[in-house]
């Protein structure tokens, strides 16, 4: 988590923005690399804040201009985002080439060794890419000088580490911070008893073990979610973990001609005369994510809302359409 999500950041925005240590009789201004200066940083940041719209609101916090926020309270999620997600695009074109092809080597690594299932073949590609970028780091931003030694932190030897530690522990993921300072953070909003803080916490940390345990002996108790005991009020289960969620329309509406011809074609099915529907704004899909409808999303303007996660339909999902719903469409 800190090495990606953290340090790995520090170090190469440092370097692009100018603004690491310079040692004599070593000089700025003769730092290609230190392109994100000036009219540049400003116009990248806003970039960064842009793409709030374009990212899925299953990615938690989407990263925030960073021009403004870097030095207040910039969050490791963002950081994670920004430089593995959205900076391979939005650096293409300003970083110059040969540091652009080291910084897409990170990347790659980092991209590989973030899944929750790495094979022999992604640990093999990793060690390469995180390699190779730690060896030309130094050529092309050292260039063996001993005023640019400082450019070589700590956390570039970890990096190529990284891969033999997966054989070792298995994938990072699964040994991160990310689980624990989660815990830290949901058990400290169930506080109540301020005077005693610690004690409270110590207790509410006992009590998730408790519950843990009966669920692992009795997994029963913790129910089914797809049973549709937890959905909310007003949704509609159509089966195979599929749910559809509100707003919804109050009345039925009747299809065009044009409408009802590529309902059938989309469907598969032959209905012919009138056909009535009901819109939903939402959809639940097995994996727990909600997808958004444009009936409602595009009655906001772009500033207010976040796109709609990208999902893959298949045939299955058309199926399942086609035998639960019956005309008239509900």
């Amino acid at each position: 988590m800190h090495l990606a999500a953290l340090n790995l950041p520090n170090l190469m925005l440092s370097l692009w923005c100018g603004t690491i240590d310079c040692t004599r009789p070593d000089d700025r201004s003769t730092w290609d690399w230190a392109v994100l200066r000036g009219d540049v940083w400003q116009t990248y940041g806003q970039a960064v804040a842009s793409a709030l719209h374009y990212l899925p609101t299953s990615f938690d916090r989407p990263p925030r201009n960073i021009t403004d926020k870097i030095t207040s309270g910039y969050k490791a999620w963002e950081f994670l985002l920004y430089l593995y997600g959205l900076g391979p695009g939005l650096l293409y074109g300003i970083l110059p080439q040969r540091y652009f092809m080291n910084y897409y080597k990170l990347v790659l690594g980092i991209w590989l060794m973030n899944q929750h299932r790495i094979t022999q073949e992604n640990l093999h590609n990793a060690y390469l890419a995180l390699l190779s970028f730690a060896e030309e780091f130094e050529d092309v931003y050292c260039q063996r000088m001993q005023t640019c030694i400082h450019f070589i932190c700590p956390c570039m030897h970890l990096l190529v580490h990284l891969p033999c530690e997966v054989l070792r522990i298995g994938p990072p993921i699964c040994s991160s911070q990310w689980t624990l300072e989660r815990t830290i953070g949901n058990l400290g909003e169930e506080i109540k008893q301020h005077l005693n803080p610690f004690a409270n916490l110590s207790q509410r940390g006992i009590r998730h073990a408790h519950v843990n345990a009966l669920v692992a002996i009795i997994p029963d108790l913790e129910g089914n979610q797809n049973s549709g005991g937890d959905l909310p009020c007003g949704s509609k289960d159509i089966e195979d973990g599929f749910v559809l969620l509100r707003a919804r329309d109050k009345h039925l509406e009747c299809l065009r001609e044009c409408k009802v011809d590529a309902l059938n074609k989309f469907l598969s099915m032959s209905n012919t005369g009138r056909v009535t529907v009901r819109r939903w704004a939402r959809l639940r899909i097995p994996t727990g994510q909600v997808c958004y409808s444009a009936w409602k999303e595009l009655q906001r303007p772009l500033e207010k809302h976040r796109t709609a996660h990208n999902v893959k339909v298949c045939q299955t999902f058309f199926l399942l359409c086609s035998s639960c719903l019956s005309l008239p469409y509900t």
